[in-house]
């Protein structure tokens, strides 16, 4: 297993304390605690400034209350097909996450834990 991988899995085993928690709870929870959910004024500038989708992770949710949710979220509502920049991860790396993410749970062997 790569270093990458072995984060993913990580990752994915750190959401599995969201697994039952309902949908309707977890957009509660990301749209009222949200980071990025600003509610007045103007976008941060640093919204416009280039930046992979890494980087503008970083930026976004850095100190976010609420990254686990918005990641749990994201996985649930797109899955291979998410798209931006969703609990402090990009595109790339959702993509990566989300075959390890349906597979937490399972024992080394395969099987249902």
């Amino acid at each position: 297993m790569t270093p990458d991988e072995i984060w993913l899995v990580g990752i994915a085993w750190r959401l599995d304390r969201l697994r039952w928690v309902p949908h309707d709870v977890l957009r509660g929870l990301v749209v009222t605690r949200g980071a990025c959910m600003w509610t007045c004024g103007d976008p941060p500038g640093w919204l416009d400034a280039p930046a992979s989708d890494r980087e503008l992770a970083a930026r976004m949710c850095a100190g976010c209350p609420v990254q686990d949710e918005c990641l749990e979220l994201e996985l649930r509502d797109a899955g291979d097909q998410t798209v931006g920049v969703w609990g402090a991860l990009g595109e790339d790396d959702r993509r990566a996450l989300y075959p390890h993410w349906l597979r937490r749970g399972e024992r080394v062997d395969g099987r249902p834990a």
